[in-house]
């Protein structure tokens, strides 16, 4: 299918949409008429296809023993890939993949030497991974902004002419804590840690704002293939470095024989690779775990939280823009000793949106305990369903966030590639942010793998963006300066504030889990 997608690019100039892009695939290829309902990617000129025939290699072959098919050396399941080549290959169409995508080709448009980038996305469209509701810390994205030719100051503007959706400045800002009698006590903002100050902060919706960012990067020039799940990271022959990734193959029965519609997955090979699949993703984990990524950034085991989520639409009378409200308490801690980690979240988006959900860490003792259930507890609690009454349910789900924060930050950069955002593991949980860092983490590794890729003697002669192709010749290199320039940035030093907090929520409490934070 994503070959389906490059032919229809080959035979039409400019962007394709959906109809078009699988009519004139259609009549190439009758077999590959299935088209995804979306756009196409945006084409520039470097964007014809470059594709290579690759000896199949173990680590590629699908292990499906239970299929006389996959046995066999005919079979289409054991037959060479396809390949597509690129200067960087992104892994995630998330903040963290598309600041990076976009500030590569920011930087190929200021220094003359352009670099072919594709972002490789499983959902169906950009954002459609995202849930919706964020307070989100605009620092990272200004900056990232600031270089394109309106300086960015306008985001907001900008993020509702291209999506329709609000980034509603946060007006009030209130800490509670919840009792099991129906009672609520505020804490006072000025004995609240700085990081959970909101000021300047904006109600948006994550995923609006990632399709903004993905329109700004196709505009650009860069390749974003949605509907593509990395299915298996691509190694060198001898394993030592990272190649790129390839899709899922398609078109496989029940008993794992191939069908009349198989289809080979492709792979999408690049002279770096960045993985931005955010928490938990599984090409990022195989790669932590092949390369002993945690052990060699001395870095503790990942901690992991279940956040569940939920939109609705309410009356405009109970609407209050720019309200923002966590809780601890009632239903998670029932005293000062309780070390159940987590708390609840509550925003007031534009037009009338509350945005609201509970944050529960995966380390919580009692084997009873039902997220989903103490969140529908949560919301009867009088404190909240205030908010909610005459409303309407709009979106639910819920995500892995990684808690364990500075101190469970694998090694960064391994040959062939590097982990950004969450895949990382660049979340503030005491915020409960981590999209802006995500951006951060995305602008310097692009300017990183830029600089090591645009440099040297005949550097532009040497892209794949001029030759159509990687050089077999060329070594995978380990881009060391992206590590070394995130430990200096904030992110690093945002998260090293609370770098013991989580830890002392689980020996002390909620009590003296709060007042470790405050002090902290």
């Amino acid at each position: 299918m994503l070959r389906c997608v490059h032919l229809a690019r080959r035979v039409n100039i400019g962007s394709l949409s959906a109809a078009v892009a699988s009519t004139q695939a259609a009549q190439y290829r009758s077999s590959y008429s299935s088209l995804s309902n979306r756009k196409t990617p945006f084409r520039n000129e470097y964007s014809e296809l470059h594709r290579k025939p690759t000896s199949p290699n173990n680590n590629l072959q699908l292990k499906r023993a239970f299929s006389d098919d996959a046995s066999s050396e005919d079979s289409p399941m054991n037959q060479p890939r396809e390949a597509m080549h690129y200067d960087v290959v992104i892994v995630g169409g998330g903040p963290a993949g598309l600041s990076a995508a976009i500030r590569l080709k920011q930087l190929s448009s200021e220094k003359g030497i352009d670099l072919s980038v594709c972002v490789l996305e499983k959902g169906s469209e950009v954002g459609s991974h995202i849930l919706s509701g964020n307070v989100f810390d605009p620092k990272a994205l200004e900056e990232l902004l600031s270089h394109n030719e309106d300086g960015g100051d306008k985001w907001t503007e900008a993020l509702f002419e291209s999506q329709d959706s609000h980034a509603t400045p946060v007006s009030e800002d209130a800490f509670l804590v919840l009792t099991e009698s129906g009672g609520s006590y505020q804490i006072p903002n000025m004995l609240l840690p700085s990081q959970l100050h909101n000021d300047g902060n904006y109600i948006i919706s994550l995923s609006k704002l990632a399709r903004y960012l993905g329109e700004m990067a196709e505009g650009l020039g860069v390749e974003i293939y949605p509907g593509f799940a990395a299915d298996e990271v691509i190694y060198s022959d001898d394993q030592t470095s990272v190649r790129g990734v390839a899709t899922k193959d398609m078109g496989i029965g029940k008993e794992g024989e191939a069908k009349d519609t198989f289809e080979r997955g492709v792979e999408l090979l690049g002279r770096q690779t960045l993985f931005a699949e955010g928490a938990r993703g599984s090409c990022s984990e195989s790669i932590i775990s092949k390369y002993n990524l945690r052990q060699e950034g001395g870095a503790s085991n990942q901690h992991y939280g279940l956040g569940i989520k939920e939109v609705w639409e309410i009356p405009e009378e109970n609407f209050k823009p720019g309200f923002v409200q966590h809780t601890l308490g009632y239903p998670l801690q029932s005293s000062v000793a309780d070390k159940v980690y987590g708390g609840s979240f509550l925003y007031h988006q534009e037009p009338n949106l509350v945005l609201c959900g509970l944050v529960v860490g995966l380390d919580y003792e009692n084997p009873y305990l039902n997220p989903y259930k103490e969140f529908q507890r949560w919301k009867t609690h009088p404190a909240i369903k205030t908010h909610l009454e005459g409303g309407t349910c709009i979106q639910y789900g819920a995500r892995v966030l990684n808690e364990g924060g500075y101190h469970s930050l694998p090694k960064l950069t391994f040959p062939g590639g590097m982990l950004l955002g969450c895949s990382a593991g660049f979340l503030n949980a005491v915020k409960i942010k981590g999209s802006h860092c995500a951006i951060q983490s995305g602008a310097i590794a692009a300017e990183s793998v830029y600089n090591s890729l645009a440099s040297g003697e005949d550097a532009d002669e040497k892209t794949v963006a001029s030759t159509g192709e990687i050089d077999s010749e060329e070594t995978p290199v380990e881009v060391t300066q992206y590590a070394e320039s995130m430990e200096k940035s904030w992110v690093y030093d945002e998260l090293k504030e609370v770098r013991n907090c989580h830890e002392a929520f689980s020996r002390w409490g909620v009590g003296g889990g709060l007042i470790y934070t405050g002090i902290a």
